[in-house]
């Protein structure tokens, strides 16, 4: 090569001088083009910045383990942010981990909860744009990195990394990762490694669950190209140009705000029907149900080209929305807000409402939410995030749907079980997003942002706690990950009446993670509860019922229906651990229980129990298997 080139130079009478610095220059730039496509290694690859890989990102990287996200779009938080869905569904008594850290975030930049209460839909409304500053501000860390505007192109497994091979801007690069979360929308990464995966309704006959369909089906919820508006003043008209195929018809009934969850009849107040969004700075999130601008569209199945082009017809959909209500409701002043970074400025992404499911180590099902203390497979003690949002599908759209009232099964608050996050075979890889392994009719409470997001924070506790232990996600002791959020204040049990920042928050959590002490479910609107009543008496029959699934020495113990005090939990401490010294208990009652002081006769509550049991039994540490059973 160098010769052809020293004649080439001669021809072109070149000095020997000149000669030699091109000689010697070119070293250099052949070492400058590979170090653009050198390898990037990673311990942890987060495959999608939305909602979920987000906090999975947050998560790994606090815990010290080097993390890479790559995200198609310059924002982080998908649904949330990217995709318009900057109302809040759900947990606003449940302010767990990363979303409570994200709320109270929202509240520093608006001055209060109050100033984020601005729709009737939500107590947390916000800017999309505010949403995507505040999750960039919290991604800042030295183990975290990421790739915006950056798409992944192949995805490969060697003996024990991943391979992965992506495309930002016009250049490929390579990336080794010893772990994947697949935090994609429609769980794109799960589908491409053949994982196996479900799209549309279970049939009850497969699943248990007397509302699901007695045969299954391909049909997924309707999605939404939401538009965020603004209100430019009374006098200004921001009335769009005539959008294609626009038919006032479509939309006659929008504005029926009736409560699909109660038993009213509906009503036809437009005011209040577009007070449902509205945002702060006298901005609308414009995401309607009902005659609006929701429409039926599955996509999951098709490239990303194919998407491209069907999501046209959703925009548009969304845009004849958007004009008739500008000119038949006469909200003229009204117009599209300077919001996302895109020419039409629309939001990069729609709101998908279900994607793929996965087939994970375990199955969350109605069952398991409607009563998990009968279930043969205890998957509440495996909890890893919460969520009090009801049963919430959309189906107005498609006229094939089945008709189901899935807004009407009542059901309490709940907690999603690991081993959902985790495929049935395939090591390696963690699925998050709505993608986790739950079937259809749960799906419609597990979508939900807070319930997404406190997903992402499980996934990451999961992955980095894998790479650090050297271990498979499925290999990981559940109740390490549970600390772990625990340590980071995130609920894994769904108790509405004991807040991160009481004194007691872990013990509790923990004891109701056993199953020794139980919460009550209650059904109740769109917010379903889960109470532990801290305060309430304890008997000695229920303590003992509770630790004898754990304790078979306790099962001819004789217990009564009395009230449980401190000589009768000596007396069961007795049996399982013969060494314990009653005199030791009253000399730490005071560090233990700092409110109460101590009394041999007097009757405990479910608090002070909760605490005795986590110091002095510790069944918290009693490794358990995903379904929830003892090893």
């Amino acid at each position: 090569m160098f010769k052809i080139l020293y004649f080439s130079l001669v021809l072109l009478n070149m000095d020997l001088k000149r000669i030699a610095a091109v000689l010697l220059l070119m070293p250099v730039f052949c070492f400058t083009a590979s170090a653009q496509h050198q390898l990037t290694k990673t311990d942890i690859l987060v495959i999608g910045g939305g909602a979920s890989g987000t906090t999975a990102a947050i998560q790994a990287s606090r815990m010290g383990v080097k993390t890479l996200v790559i995200e198609e779009t310059s924002w982080l938080g998908g649904m949330l942010t990217s995709a318009g869905v900057s109302a809040i569904d759900g947990n606003h008594n449940m302010p767990s981990g990363l979303w409570g850290e994200f709320r109270q975030k929202l509240y520093n930049y608006y001055g209060g909860p109050k100033n984020v209460e601005t729709g009737w839909v939500s107590n947390t409304l916000f800017e999309p744009s505010v949403g995507n500053m505040i999750l960039k501000d919290l991604a800042k860390n030295d183990h975290l990195t990421i790739w915006y505007n950056t798409k992944w192109i192949a995805v490969k497994k060697n003996v024990s990394n991943w391979m992965v091979t992506v495309q930002k801007g016009n250049k490929k690069f390579s990336i080794e990762a010893r772990l994947i979360i697949d935090a994609t929308e429609l769980g794109d990464i799960l589908a491409y490694l053949k994982v196996p995966y479900s799209i549309g309704m279970d049939s009850r006959f497969d699943t248990g669950e007397e509302f699901a369909p007695a045969q299954s089906n391909d049909i997924i919820q309707d999605l939404t190209y939401v538009v965020t508006v603004k209100d430019y003043g009374r006098d200004a008209d921001m009335t769009i140009r005539k959008p294609e195929g626009y038919n006032p018809e479509e939309f006659r009934c929008c504005c029926d705000v009736a409560d699909p969850a109660a038993d009213t009849s509906p009503d036809n107040n437009c005011y209040q029907m577009l007070q449902y969004g509205r945002l702060p700075n006298n901005k609308y999130m414009i995401n309607w149900p009902k005659c609006g601008n929701d429409i039926y569209l599955d996509i999951i199945e098709k490239t990303p080209s194919e998407r491209e082009l069907a999501l046209k017809e959703a925009k548009l959909h969304t845009l004849r929305y958007l004009y008739y209500l500008q000119t038949e409701l006469g909200f003229k002043n009204l117009g599209i807000a300077n919001e996302y970074p895109t020419k039409d400025k629309l939001p990069m992404l729609p709101y998908h409402r279900e994607s793929r499911r996965m087939k994970g180590v375990v199955t969350l099902t109605l069952n398991n939410i409607l009563k998990p203390y009968e279930q043969g497979n205890p998957l509440y003690r495996t909890g890893i995030a919460v969520g009090d949002y009801t049963i919430d599908h959309h189906h107005l759209k498609n006229p094939s749907a089945p008709v189901i009232e899935f807004v009407k099964i009542k059901v309490p608050s709940y907690n999603v079980p690991l081993g959902s996050l985790i495929p049935e075979k395939l090591d390696g890889l963690i699925v998050a997003e709505k993608s986790i392994s739950v079937t259809n009719i749960v799906n419609g409470a597990t979508r939900l942002q807070p319930v997404v997001l406190t997903i992402g924070q499980a996934s990451g506790a999961l992955a980095a706690l894998a790479i650090k232990n050297r271990v498979q996600p499925r290999d990981i002791n559940i109740r390490q990950v549970q600390q772990v959020l625990l340590d980071s204040k995130a609920y894994i049990m769904p108790f509405i009446d004991v807040k991160p920042d009481d004194r007691d928050f872990a013990a509790i959590q923990r004891i109701g993670a056993t199953g020794i002490l139980k919460g009550t479910g209650i059904p109740y609107k769109w917010a379903n509860q889960t109470w532990f009543y801290p305060e309430r008496p304890l008997s000695e029959f229920e303590l003992v019922s509770g630790l004898k699934n754990y304790y078979p020495e306790l099962v001819s113990f004789q217990a009564s229906g009395k009230g449980l005090t401190p000589l009768f939990f000596a007396e069961i401490m007795k049996v399982i651990k013969p060494e314990f010294d009653v005199k030791l208990m009253a000399e730490e009652w005071t560090t233990l229980n700092p409110d109460k002081p101590f009394s041999p006769s007097s009757e405990l509550d479910r608090r002070t129990a909760a605490i005795l049991i986590d110091h002095y039994i510790d069944p918290f540490t009693l490794a358990i298997d995903f379904n929830g059973n003892l090893r």
